[in-house]
């Protein structure tokens, strides 16, 4: 994260997997296979490895302090988050020269540079220097900092004592004007007090370079790959020092800075731009800064520029976050302490994260498929701490019966992919879901329980609307049969209770109503109910509340210090693409897929158009609509599929009906 600094700059630094909880290692822990004298012990140690990694959190891994020895007044000072390219720039003019800093974190390389550029018309750059910092980050311990050689700095350290192990390797480089004598790049070991680690710098000095960089490598002991008895129920793996070597010496750390751009920016744009793109009629303000623009932001006025640049920025910190080895937490990377709000690990936010990835062509998933597919302690099972459900009595939750239903309908769409031969599980499933309770029970006064029991409030405006999981991002209300799921109720009944207590749980300003999650939650629910006027009230609403002046989504947004939680900026994308076009799993493959065209279009975006979205069945779909209706919409079946009905829907309306097919491609400009 790079704050925007002129001739200093300290930049947050983030390795995905430095977790205060590990890894870890309980030499007694045999895989459960205890003697009756030994349980007891067992049973203590587990409680003590629980506590480890459940009670322990995600952290930040430093700064790093840049440094130009330039002086003098500050002017033409801007800086800006380049969305079309994925890079952080500041430029500012100082001493007679103007200075242009990038920074942009490259996925292909695994590596993150900063670049400096200066124009002076009489010398090179001035002095230039590097250096790491722990004291800005409360907590974390005090590494050693050494020169591996003259170019390079390497930052070791412990995130605990003892802890996991983490290591920074920086280089920098310079360029000399054609013909002229470079600048001298040295790394130099500071004295430090006895005992203390070892601290240097790097530095950037003399000749006539006006242009220099320093890329880093980062990387930790963390293995997901372990955890198991092969590892000894350690998550500890190799050292990282030979892999970052590996980085940091590979022949695309020698690469001149353009090539190192281009290669970045094109991975960016093949990721986020070129497959997709999104126009809600904005007109951009670059009069205005981002924070100006926010503060004259009103709720069901709004701003169409706003909402589409949160859209985009949305996606670009899910692509960011999402895209290595482990998925994106409840700050997405960007921690900056070593204890962080909630462990800033997994809460309501792993499912709210990803509702945009796929409908939005972001091929982002599979670090968090990958993680839900790890078997560790040698047990089935997913393991989450305190933020998910324990094995205990709950007095029938309907978000669970949903869920388990819908579980169960993937289990039987699945099957036959799977290549499991287990019929008699899956008999069992089919038979279990014929048996269980559905989640769906309508209340006294007309409400949608949140319970099998009927306990609840008219009054209750808390933020959490777990018993609508089935109306949005699940299916169990949204595409509701009782012929298929074996309740009484009709689907107009279900519907119509669902809105009841979507109405009764508040419009977000409850007194509990601090997060944006739940206002983001709130506006994708009113869109799947087809009412646009309190899909944009939710909103638009959440925007003007839960949203800083650089769009950070804010807990609790009004205290001295607000918490960053990246949810609500992930959310946001899912909710407002569900107000565009929607397109609910069904409970089995034969049943029609329902694709619908704007079904909760505000008056405020009349006109635009949507290209590159992904919905079930491998369709690719495009829209543009103007005064408020479509005029035209093209989709074009993948491939390699399974061929299944389905319907286009506007206004109530079937458009299409059709089995899809390998190839097929339809446009409809008739609505």
């Amino acid at each position: 994260m790079v704050p925007g600094g002129a001739a200093n700059e300290v930049t947050q630094l983030n390795i995905e997997s430095l977790w205060t909880g590990g890894p870890f290692n309980d030499t007694t822990y045999n895989g459960g296979n205890k003697q009756p004298s030994e349980q007891n012990a067992a049973a203590q140690a587990i409680k003590t490895i629980q506590q480890t990694i459940f009670q322990s959190s995600y952290a930040g891994s430093g700064y790093l302090v840049s440094r130009v020895n330039s002086t003098g007044a500050v002017t033409n000072y801007g800086r800006w988050l380049d969305l079309d390219q994925g890079i952080a720039r500041t430029s500012w003019t100082q001493s007679g020269a103007n200075y242009v800093r990038s920074t942009f974190c490259s996925h292909p390389t695994q590596a993150c540079t900063q670049h400096l550029t200066s124009d002076s018309a009489t010398s090179g750059l001035p002095l230039v220097s590097y250096a790491f910092s722990s004291a800005l980050e409360s907590g974390l311990l005090t590494p050693s900092v050494t020169c591996l050689d003259s170019a390079t700095l390497r930052i070791r350290g412990q995130i605990d004592s003892p802890g996991m192990i983490y290591e920074i390797l920086a280089r920098a480089r310079a360029i000399p004007i054609s013909g002229s004598t470079p600048s001298t790049v040295e790394c130099v070991q500071l004295p430090v007090t006895s005992g203390a680690p070892a601290n240097a710098t790097l530095q950037i000095a003399g000749g006539t370079s006006r242009e220099a960089w320093i890329s880093w490598v980062g990387g930790t002991e963390y293995s997901m790959d372990a955890g198991d008895a092969a590892h000894n129920f350690s998550f500890r793996g190799p050292d990282p020092h030979a892999t970052l070597i590996a980085l940091i010496t590979s022949p695309g750390a020698s690469a001149t800075y353009a090539e190192m751009l281009d290669e970045h920016v094109t991975d960016y744009k093949a990721t986020l731009t070129d497959k997709f793109s999104l126009s809600l009629g904005q007109i951009p303000n670059l009069a205005l800064s981002t924070d100006q623009i926010k503060a004259a932001y009103k709720t069901d006025i709004g701003d169409p520029y706003l909402e589409w640049l949160l859209f985009n920025y949305g996606r670009y910190l899910l692509a960011s976050s999402a895209r290595g080895i482990l998925p994106a937490n409840l700050q997405g990377k960007w921690a900056h302490q070593s204890k962080n709000s909630w462990g800033s690990d997994s809460n309501i936010n792993i499912q709210m994260n990803y509702w945009s990835a796929e409908m939005t062509n972001l091929d982002v998933t599979r670090s968090l498929f990958d993680y839900f597919q790890m078997n560790i302690f040698g047990h089935t099972g997913m393991k989450g701490g305190g933020n998910t459900a324990r094995w205990s009595n709950y007095p029938g939750c309907a978000h669970s019966q949903q869920m388990i239903w819908q579980l169960f309908n993937s289990v039987e769409k699945g099957f036959a992919a799977s290549g499991d031969t287990d019929t008699a599980f899956l008999a069992e499933v089919k038979a279990k879901r014929t048996q269980m309770d559905k989640g769906l029970h309508i209340g006294s006064w007309g409400q949608l329980q949140e319970w099998k029991v009927d306990k609840d409030s008219p009054t209750d405006t808390h933020r959490h609307i777990s018993h609508l999981i089935g109306l949005y991002p699940g299916y169990a209300i949204s595409s509701y049969d009782p012929t298929v799921q074996g309740v009484k109720y009709t689907k107009k009944e279900v519907i119509d209770a669902t809105t009841v207590s979507l109405v009764h749980r508040g419009n977000g300003t409850g007194p509990d109503a601090d997060s944006g999650w739940e206002k983001a939650w709130r506006a994708a629910a009113w869109a799947q109910l087809g009412n646009a006027d309190e899909f944009y009230r939710a909103l638009s609403y959440g925007i003007v509340v839960n949203f800083g002046p650089n769009l950070f989504s804010l807990y609790n947004p009004t205290a001295g210090s607000p918490t960053f939680q990246i949810d609500a900026n992930l959310a946001y994308p899912g909710a407002l693409m569900n107000a565009l076009i929607q397109a609910p799993d069904v409970p089995t493959i034969t049943t029609p897929l329902v694709i619908t065209l704007l079904p909760a279009l505000p008056k405020q975006w009349p006109s635009g158009s949507v290209t590159g979205v992904r919905v079930r069945g491998g369709i690719t779909l495009n829209l543009q609509w103007a005064a408020g209706k479509p005029t035209s919409t093209f989709l074009k079946v993948d491939t390699s599929i399974v061929t299944r009905p389905v319907q286009i829907v506007y206004a109530g309306k079937t458009l299409a009906s059709f089995t899809t097919s390998p190839g097929l491609t339809k446009t409809i400009t008739s609505f």
